[in-house]
């Protein structure tokens, strides 16, 4: 929001609590301004549903949770959005680093109360405004984005004009999980397995593979998850972020033919089955044949899963991929 813009709000916002009242609502925009600036946020998401979804992605991936507070109306809203989407540097950090959340706060009376729980004071800073939690939900910062704001050349017109993407990816920067040690995390994964009487679920990805994507999300889908975790100690490799990311994989498959890649350890760390060599890789099980290859995967490996709960998997593949392929 531009300084003298923010200024202005914050006399109104001030008269108006003073009153009692509600802040006075913005023109909606004209019909062109709609179809040049399509909605960003989704008005009838459930924003703490979102965050928790969020959380549970970035517990996987060691990512931040970065948290967009705004709303349609908001055309600063739309420039950093913008710029996040389209500015190199800014786009692939946001890809790599960061599970981003779109909440909608309508006219200050949406999702206020979320805002309130995470320490976001909208009111006074106005919007876009950014919060960053790690995969506990615990709250890493909270910023404005005026600091973010570039001046324009020429003082005639709005004194602020867009974002300074140097200023953006700063903050994003700092804000970042620090990156993990690859074999320390398979260590740490093995012992759990062995503690719990449970195999690993190893599989490879990165932040720009679409097919770990989605592999990834299946695995999180209620009812899944929850099988999964009666079987495994999920770990994910991520060759791209990780610290011998890379050279674990080609340890484990030299010729894995692409990513995700996925196998199976014990409890000791062996592998006792794999989603095969060089193309031979099926990747996210897609095809009828690939879920079937994926489903036998799981049962030469197993070791509490049963018939019933290695049918559900099933079910649940062939359904998400008749899904995919409707979508088309």
């Amino acid at each position: 929001m531009p300084m003298r813009t923010l200024l202005v709000a914050h006399l109104l916002m001030a008269f108006s609590l003073a009153n009692a009242q509600a802040p006075t609502p913005q023109p909606a925009p004209t019909p062109a301004q709609a179809e040049a600036r399509p909605d960003i946020y989704d008005p009838g998401a459930d924003a703490g549903k979102q965050i928790e979804l969020s959380l549970a992605r970035a517990a996987t991936n060691n990512t931040r949770v970065l948290v967009q507070w705004g709303a349609n109306w908001c055309g600063w809203c739309h420039q950093l959005h913008d710029l996040f989407k389209k500015n190199r540097d800014v786009s692939k950090k946001i890809t790599y680093e960061y599970e981003v959340v779109l909440v909608d706060i309508g006219r200050f009376d949406k999702h206020m109360d979320l805002a309130e729980k995470y320490g976001a004071d909208l009111r006074k800073h106005g919007v876009p405004y950014l919060t960053v939690l790690d995969a506990s939900g615990k709250v890493l910062a909270n910023q404005a984005t005026s600091p973010f704001e570039k001046p324009a050349p020429d003082a005639g017109g709005d004194p602020y004009v867009g974002y300074v993407p140097a200023k953006v990816l700063e903050f994003l920067t700092a804000q970042q999980a620090p990156a993990q040690n690859a074999d320390a995390v398979l260590v740490a994964a093995v012992a759990r397995a062995k503690a719990e009487d449970k195999n690993v679920l190893l599989h490879f990805g990165a932040p720009w593979c679409v097919w770990c994507h989605r592999l990834e999300a299946w695995m999180q889908t209620p009812g899944v998850r929850e099988i999964l975790k009666t079987e495994f100690v999920d770990l994910k490799i991520d060759t791209d972020r990780m610290t011998g990311g890379q050279a674990m994989l080609d340890k484990h498959c030299a010729e894995s033919g692409g990513i995700p890649w996925t196998a199976v350890l014990g409890p000791d760390g062996a592998a006792l089955a794999d989603s095969g060599k060089g193309r031979e890789n099926f990747g996210f099980p897609f095809e009828d044949a690939e879920i079937d290859r994926f489903i036998a995967m799981l049962t030469k490996a197993r070791r509490h899963l049963t018939d019933a709960q290695l049918g559900e998997l099933r079910k649940s593949l062939l359904e998400s991929a008749a899904r995919a392929k409707q979508s088309k």
